[in-house]
Formats: structure tokens, C-alpha cells, sequence
């Protein structure tokens, strides 16, 4: 899909086409904070790779087409993204929207358990979705280079400290147990993000702590007219 919109987009001569990447395209054992340069330094975490390298094959050709027709792409590489309006699916949330679903259905059902993959020792960097468009949009007006670019926060927190936490915000009671026969996932993920402020000035400004919380708020009056 990625390849098929740049090639369209160079042949309708766009000014200038913005790839949105991912973090899992980074390496399973990546040195944190993850680096740019570090991208192509091992093969993804297992259960992202196939995601992870899709993503990664625009920056391939964001770097070719730049050279061949001299197409004006860039490449951002975003954080695990959370904000209102979500998507809770249970199917396919993320982390931060399944949480916030699992223990508020607890509290609704009466619930004194709730059961969490994983161990809960690995940890996660996180961007605030309005944190997100701005970097992107100072991106578009001010990057115009081949190097794929970090776009996130310096925050570093474990699957654990995130559940206790969101328990908390909730107004969970119950006891959190973790089914260690899930997978992990990457061991860690935490950003660089120098580059970014570097070259377009970009800096996160997310409270995390707050931001769960409006989130929260939102989740709990959506069905509300």
C-alpha cells in the first residue's frame, strides 16, 4: 500500500510525500535509546517483523526515489502512539487502549481480577497524539532530507509501572496477574530523539500522567450524548 501511494504520488508530481514508519522496524535488541543509524543493525522483534519491515521498505524507496527522480520523501519513524479516540478494539488495540478497556470492563462487571500478557518487565516509550501531528507537521515544513527520523518522547516505562498506573486511574481495586505464557515482545523501547530537535525543532511536551487520565475521561464518557 505505502509503495503503490509514493509511486502514484511521484507520478502525479506531488511537492512532497511524508512516510509515516514505525518503531518496530527497529532491531529485537536494539541499544537504547534507539538511534537512527542503528535501524538496520539486526532483524525486528518476531512478532513485528513482518509489520516492521513492510514500514522499513518505504524509507528503501523514499531513499531511491530521492536519488532517482529526485522526489522530495521523508521518513518517520513515530512512537507508540495513545490519545483520545483510540482504537479499543480487543482484537487489535494497543497497549494503553486494551488496558484502559480491560480494567474499566472489570470495575462495570464487578471483577476483582485482571489478567495481563506478559511478564510485565518490559518497558515502552509513548507519544501523545497531539505531540504527533505537530511533529509531523513541522516535519513537512522543514525536513527535507533521506535519513529516516525518530519522532517520540524520552519516556521509558515498564509494561508493569504502566498497568498499576492506568489500575489506579481507573478506579481498579482487584489484583493485577500476568500470563507469563505470552509473549514479551521487544525488551525495551526508548528514543532518541535529538535529531528531530535538531533538524525541525520538534520536542514532545506530553504529561504523561495527565494524558492517561483525559484519555480516561474520554473512554469513560463516549457513549454519552
Amino acid at each position: 500500500m505505502g509503495a503503490m501511494l509514493m509511486e502514484y504520488a511521484r507520478q502525479f508530481k506531488v511537492d512532497k510525500f511524508v512516510a509515516i514508519g514505525t518503531i518496530c522496524a527497529y532491531p529485537k535488541f536494539t541499544p537504547v535509546p534507539f538511534k537512527e543509524e542503528d535501524l538496520w543493525n539486526g532483524y525486528p522483534e518476531e512478532t513485528n517483523a513482518p509489520y516492521g519491515l513492510a514500514k522499513k521498505m518505504m524509507l528503501v524507496q523514499s531513499q531511491a526515489y530521492r536519488a532517482q527522480y529526485g522526489f522530495n520523501s521523508i521518513f518517520l519513524l513515530p512512537l507508540n502512539l495513545y490519545g483520545p479516540r483510540d482504537n479499543f478494539d480487543s482484537r487489535s488495540s494497543h497497549v494503553i487502549p486494551a488496558l484502559i478497556k480491560k480494567f474499566m470492563e472489570a470495575i462495570e462487571k464487578g471483577k476483582d481480577e485482571v489478567v495481563v500478557w506478559g511478564t510485565g518487565k518490559p518497558t515502552r516509550g509513548f507519544l501523545y497524539v497531539e505531540d504527533a501531528a505537530e511533529g509531523i507537521l513541522l516535519a513537512t515544513e522543514k525536513y527535507n532530507k533521506s535519513e529516516p527520523v525518530n519522532l517520540g518522547s524520552d519516556l521509558e516505562i515498564s509494561i508493569k509501572d504502566l498497568a498499576e498506573l492506568i489500575g489506579r486511574f481507573t478506579g481498579f481495586k482487584g489484583k493485577i496477574n500476568w500470563d507469563s505464557s505470552k509473549p514479551d515482545g521487544q525488551p525495551r523501547r526508548r528514543l532518541d530523539t535529538t535529531l528531530a530537535e535538531r533538524e525541525f525543532g520538534f520536542k514532545a511536551r506530553m504529561d504523561f500522567e495527565e494524558d492517561l487520565k483525559r484519555i480516561i475521561k474520554w473512554y469513560r464518557n463516549k457513549d454519552q450524548k
